[in-house]
């Protein structure tokens, strides 16, 4: 795990994913994990998990993908500019991971992918993202 995490293994020093019970398994230059039980307070009316959390889910994946350069060290905090999700299969149990790799990143811009999957490997969701890499602490 990479420095800088304030409370990883297990978190990811960001409220919302503690809230929601989104976890951080793995960072390291150009990839990261997140990992998640699923509960009730995940799922949307019909039963299945919504939108939004596996949309959280993939965010966070490739926005942390970017954070670590190649030397292991953290690279300062990122902001969302773009995030495309396609939603390929309903769940409704079960732990799932979401995966993000960096796919090309500049001095401050990163492009990066991910795959929101079941523990037997089923994909749920991809996405694709561009992220603004800065190393204010506020994100500004």
């Amino acid at each position: 795990m990479a420095p800088g995490f304030a409370d990883a293994p297990g978190g990811a020093d960001n409220p919302l994913l503690q809230h929601l019970g989104i976890e951080l398994a793995e960072v390291a230059a150009g990839r990261a994990v997140f990992r998640i039980d699923l509960d009730r307070r995940h799922l949307n009316r019909q039963g299945s998990l919504q939108g939004g959390v596996a949309a959280t889910l993939l965010d966070a994946a490739c926005g942390y993908a970017g954070l670590v350069g190649a030397d292991g060290q953290l690279q300062g905090n990122a902001v969302t500019v773009m995030l495309n999700v396609a939603y390929l299969r309903k769940v409704s149990r079960g732990r799932l991971r979401a995966t993000g790799t960096v796919t090309r990143a500049g001095r401050s811009m990163y492009f990066a992918t991910g795959e929101l999957a079941t523990e037997s490997g089923e994909l749920i969701a991809t996405a694709q993202g561009a992220f603004k890499r800065n190393s204010n602490a506020s994100g500004e």
